[in-house]
């Protein structure tokens, strides 16, 4: 080989290993850590908002045709997490539409051009208002039921396609675009068209939570990590699945839990895991632990396949599911060594103000950011 081609060679090798290092580090320092918030406007200041990227805002609603803040209370929480910029530079702040029995008229609206369009026109109008940066859509859930009751049927995934193509053309491209997904195989495969939205949205919110829902009749782990073979749902499954048909990882933002799950009536078998019983209540963490201990008469277990922490109380028949400080880290470095976009989690203000489960984030991104 010529002097002259074996330089160019070992320029351009050095130019690939360049790149390559760059997108890594560019990947890895753009690392999301995004909470929804659900409080008010005063509870806000006791948690290190310094240590997150995003705060979504949860939630507003439908008026009509028109995302609408629903009062006043909820306009003074917003203009709050606004100014929260001033003790975080980098904060970006998003309002969310809908969450879990909040998108009622979601299946009807976005059914018709005008329709869409007079709502892309609100967001930006409050996004101006409000100055805030961006809008996530929590549509639960566009083409497969959700709430009992609320409407769906199959044209919402190709009317979901046309409302994130009218609300990218009406925000330009300074205003984020995001939305909250369901991480379980149905959602995943049935409710969205991901190879057309994909390239149009900034990142996907993946609920990697409420695999086991309130209505089922079976226990679970409620936010693993990973699948067993009695559980497919859990976090890898979810990116596995994404991965397969070519949702970019950076554009995936994975879902933690700042709450448990837990049930009743059930029989002292696996220690609660897989069995049958009835769903009691959610387990906040910034309460769970007065709730769920061993003066109780609790008993923690940990499913190293599913890397998922649970609890059984035999006497009082009671199980409990949920992240823990283990599974937190392990959720943020599995996001870090897989470079996803970040992560995220329902909701701050069921964190503790100190030494809470973003701490826990804070300090792993610290510690496995390559």
């Amino acid at each position: 080989m010529k002097p002259q081609r074996i330089s160019l060679v070992i320029t351009l090798f050095l130019a690939a290993v360049l790149t390559g290092n760059l997108y890594a580090q560019s990947a890895s320092n753009n690392f999301k850590v995004i909470g929804y918030y659900s409080s008010n406007a005063t509870n806000i200041d006791q948690y290190p908002i310094e240590k997150l990227t995003h705060i979504i805002y949860s939630f507003c609603h439908l008026k009509g045709n028109r995302l609408n803040v629903d009062d006043y209370a909820d306009t003074l929480t917003i203009q709050k997490l606004v100014s929260l910029k001033s003790r975080n530079h980098k904060l970006k702040v998003l309002l969310s539409l809908g969450g879990w029995g909040g998108c009622e008229t979601c299946s009807d609206v976005f059914s018709t051009t005008a329709a869409i369009e007079e709502f892309a026109t609100s967001v930006k109008e409050l996004a101006t208002y409000f100055k805030t940066d961006g809008i996530d859509l929590d549509w639960e859930y566009p083409t497969i039921e959700g709430p009992p009751g609320h409407a769906f049927k199959p044209e919402d995934k190709n009317n979901f396609t046309t409302l994130i193509k009218q609300l990218r053309t009406t925000l330009g491209s300074e205003q984020e675009i995001s939305f909250a997904a369901g991480g379980f195989p149905k959602y995943l495969t049935d409710a969205v068209d991901w190879q057309a939205i994909m390239p149009i949205l900034d990142y996907v919110n993946l609920m990697n939570y409420d695999m086991v829902h309130g209505n089922s009749t079976r226990t679970g782990h409620h936010t693993p990590l990973y699948s067993t073979p009695e559980q497919i749902e859990s976090v890898h499954n979810c990116v596995s699945y994404l991965l397969s048909i070519g949702v970019p990882a950076h554009k995936m933002v994975i879902g933690a839990a700042f709450y448990g799950r837990s049930w009743i009536n059930v029989p002292n078998k696996n220690r609660g895991l897989y069995q049958p019983g009835q769903f009691k209540s959610f387990l906040p963490y910034d309460t769970f632990e007065k709730n769920i201990n061993s003066k109780n008469g609790f008993t923690f277990y940990y499913d190293a396949k599913a890397q998922a922490s649970y609890a059984y109380n035999p006497t009082t028949k009671t199980f409990a599911t949920f992240d823990d400080k283990a599974s937190i880290e392990k959720k943020t470095k599995y996001a870090l060594d897989n470079k996803l976009g970040g992560i995220m989690f329902w909701e701050l203000s069921n964190d503790k103000a100190k030494n809470g489960y973003l701490d826990v984030i804070d300090a792993a991104v610290k510690k496995y950011r390559k």
